[in-house]
């Protein structure tokens, strides 16, 4: 790179820095940074742990939970069955930085979680919209009802379940951070500080630790990784046409150019309230490949290439990102260090590799996590009642296919075969189409998908020996045998 593009480059992450911070604030830039820095090297425990608690010793808490963002939504359930619930995080524990959609039974998981008032999350139901679209560049556009229909308010929806944990009486320590643990036969030893230079640590012991720090938790090992960014936007032109915004019409996924930098960049757009819509740039990669700095370096992108795919005098009204952690299904999971220590959320990366749609995976467990937990707190051996869904044992690979594409005189074939692929599924028909995107679809439907897709476009076989090692292959295909067995 010569020192000229070197400068262009360098001033164009400097704006992007500029405008996350003028929109979001110096916390919420601060929170962009620390992502993006740990990128760099995956925090260890602390330097000096604290010492395991003896036998018998009694605890602060029943249950501590380590990230306080969407799993917030834990500590009202936990504190309603008669546990002591305390929540940390860095930040204010219940501060948005994503927005969410979710479709009819998410919406009817959060009714039914105990936590919200009658009426509440109806209230949080921002924007309905009549169908959604994939949308590939060279190729068609494929609607679909029935999915992430519904655009929820994230940060009321955070609001509310913050409020309602403190009614419940949760310990909320706000800009704290989890620096490491130490399990004894009873209880885990917690060492934790304000998230602040030279904080001194202080010691605080429960029965069980639940680790939702996301994708900055030691334990999110999961192999695949999505670094999002975007945001809640204004001033998009609203009306017909691909460039366009109508309010009542969700763009699951889109794209707008071929493999670029070695990735290809995805687009979605979600309306919100009048006037409003939220607006993500991600791609799949594997998680070793994406190191510090990624998180801007990708908004920088967004700012100057948002044009290209939507009109209109864009301002930026709420920043949102993250790296999404995904496990492709083909190497080992995410596994927590000991039996008082549990992994929810993204740090698990129990929800789906391909759609990525932790938000909803998380909700409908809702009550399986939280008994999960509960039970966990009596007994640390007792297994999970939470399944994994049979689809994920197929998408795992396609999202591996995705994180791996070519480049250079092959850099359309990704999105020739997103193409063919997402004609075979507009073709099986709505059902199965939206059940793919839900991580509903039955196995059997799912060979059925892999199998026309191949015949429309035999390419696919190359595609997938140069993208996966056999070994993945064969993992990929003993999972999809066995699901099929299952549901014999």
């Amino acid at each position: 790179m010569s020192a000229g593009a070197g400068g262009a480059a360098a001033r164009e992450l400097d704006a992007a820095r500029a405008r996350v911070r003028e929109a979001g604030g110096e916390a919420l830039l601060a929170r962009l940074e620390h992502l993006d820095a740990a990128r760099a090297a995956p925090p260890g425990p602390a330097a000096a742990p604290p010492r395991p608690p003896d036998r018998g010793a009694a605890v602060d808490f029943d249950v501590v939970i380590a990230g306080g963002g969407l799993s917030l939504l834990l500590a009202p359930m936990l504190a309603s069955a008669g546990l002591r619930v305390a929540v940390l995080d860095r930040a204010r524990i219940g501060a948005a930085h994503r927005e969410w959609n979710a479709g009819t039974a998410e919406v009817a998981a959060l009714e039914a979680s105990g936590i919200f008032a009658p009426g509440e999350v109806e209230r949080l139901v921002v924007a309905r919209y009549v169908e959604g679209l994939c949308r590939w560049h060279g190729g068609g556009t494929y609607p679909v009802r029935g999915v992430l229909d519904h655009a929820i308010d994230a940060g009321g929806l955070l609001a509310a379940a913050r409020a309602r944990a403190e009614a419940l009486g949760v310990t909320l320590l706000d800009g704290h951070a989890l620096l490491g643990h130490a399990e004894g036969p009873d209880a885990v030893a917690l060492a934790v500080a304000e998230a602040r230079p030279g904080a001194a640590a202080r010691g605080l012991s429960a029965r069980l630790l639940v680790d939702a720090r996301g994708a900055a938790s030691p334990y999110a090992t999961a192999d695949l990784v999505c670094p999002t960014v975007g945001g809640v936007l204004a001033g998009l032109a609203e009306g017909d046409g691909e460039r366009r915004i109508r309010p009542d019409v969700g763009e699951i996924l889109a794209t707008t150019e071929d493999v670029e930098d070695g990735r290809q960049h995805l687009w979605e757009a979600f309306p919100g309230r009048p006037g409003e819509t939220t607006v993500y740039l991600f791609y799949y990669a594997r998680s070793g490949d994406v190191g510090p700095g990624a998180l801007l370096s990708l908004y920088a992108r967004f700012f100057r290439l948002l044009s290209r795919y939507k009109e209109g005098d864009a301002r930026l009204l709420r920043p949102t990102f993250g790296f999404i952690p995904g496990w492709s299904r083909l190497s080992a999971a995410p596994r927590a260090p000991g039996r008082r220590v549990r992994l929810v959320g993204d740090a698990a990366a129990r929800h789906s590799p391909l759609t990525f749609c932790g938000f909803g995976a998380n909700v409908r467990e809702l009550a399986t996590t939280a008994a999960d937990l509960a039970r966990a707190v009596a007994d640390p051996s007792a297994p999970s009642a939470a399944r994994d869904a049979p689809v994920h044992s197929g998408t795992g690979a396609l999202a591996a296919l995705m994180a791996k594409p070519a480049g250079g005189a092959r850099a359309g074939e990704m999105n020739a075969l997103l193409n063919t692929a997402f004609a075979v599924l507009h073709a099986m028909g709505d059902d199965a189409y939206a059940a793919l995107l839900r991580d509903e679809m039955q196995p059997a439907d799912f060979v059925r998908f892999l199998r026309e897709t191949a015949a429309r476009r035999p390419e696919v076989y190359r595609e997938v020996v140069s993208a996966l090692p056999l070994r993945a292959i064969g993992r990929w295909g003993a999972g999809l045998a066995r699901e099929l067995y299952r549901a014999r």
